[in-house]
């Protein structure tokens, strides 16, 4: 079965071209899935000979342990994705993950650092000859000002990058590349830093004082570090920025087609989830500002 596992996330990567993190957790999820099975069902139990009962025995463990719906979610997802890839090779005869029914997850707004607060975090002096300093504002700014993901921000190279033009190349989900414009202090901050990367034979944008490549953990904890005590946005992630970029774009009247396409959404109902938090927000200055809008 682990050969088995090994093809199926190498079919995740490389055939459907999913991230490394979303093979990871689905790696996990499948390893979650046949060490249940195997405790449940015997050491000679085959996982991918499970049926419709195995899987809702499994799902009703999940809930007793206290899983939270979101995870149980995305772990059926899993089995979903798996039992179909088996079909496909024809390893089974159907998918019996099909039929699980998953409780509806309640519709949660994204976190967002606040404009005001964005403006103090973007405005606050820095050390403009410390290299650690300029890239750490630089992540901040790019992040923020180009709503990109966090995956596609540690794979930017230099070859990536169009100052005369002043656009980013970048690929994302599904190996699609789109172009994302950038501003005057983005272009300052990029001129800025990238004749003091530490190293001319690395083409990655972002490198650790040693020259090495930044990693997903490496940014994650440079974002954390600069939001932290300076928002009161509930997270304090790469995915924040990129939230609070939409919000603010679509709160300053841009086309939700164009926030679109510069988030990369294959779906526009994706990026109408910001349109609520925008409306969320409205809602809430005309509650506190109108002078009909509470009762007497």
């Amino acid at each position: 079965m682990s050969d088995l596992y090994g093809d199926f996330l190498n079919h995740l990567r490389y055939e459907l071209n999913m991230s490394v993190h979303t093979a990871r957790a689905y790696g996990n999820d499948l390893r979650q899935w046949h060490t249940y099975s195997c405790a449940n069902f015997g050491d000679g139990f085959n996982p991918a000979a499970a049926d419709i009962t195995d899987l809702r025995l499994w799902v009703a463990s999940l809930a007793s342990e206290g899983v939270g719906a979101r995870s149980i979610r995305r772990k059926v997802q899993t089995l979903r994705a798996f039992f179909r890839y088996l079909q496909r090779r024809g390893l089974v005869a159907g998918n019996p993950a099909a039929d699980l029914v998953t409780a509806r997850m309640p519709k949660t707004l994204p976190s967002v650092v606040k404009p005001d607060e964005m403006k103090e975090i973007l405005d606050a002096p820095f050390d403009a000859e410390n290299f650690a300093e300029v890239r750490n504002r630089l992540i901040i700014n790019i992040l923020y000002s180009t709503g990109m993901r966090a995956s596609e921000l540690v794979g930017l190279t230099l070859r990536d990058i169009d100052m005369r033009g002043r656009e980013l190349k970048v690929l994302g989900k599904r190996n699609k590349e789109r172009i994302i414009p950038f501003g005057q202090e983005l272009y300052e901050l990029l001129a800025l830093y990238i004749p003091m990367r530490p190293s001319d034979l690395c083409d990655s944008l972002l490198l650790r004082e040693s020259g090495k490549p930044f990693t997903y953990a490496d940014l994650r904890k440079v974002v954390h570090d600069e939001l932290r005590g300076n928002t009161t946005a509930r997270k304090q992630s790469p995915h924040v920025l990129r939230h609070s970029f939409a919000t603010d774009m679509l709160n300053c009247d841009a086309e939700i087609t164009a926030v679109q396409q510069l988030l990369g959404h294959a779906s526009l109902a994706t990026t109408q989830l910001y349109t609520h938090l925008s409306y969320k927000e409205l809602l809430t200055n005309y509650e506190h500002a109108h002078p009909r809008a509470q009762k007497q």
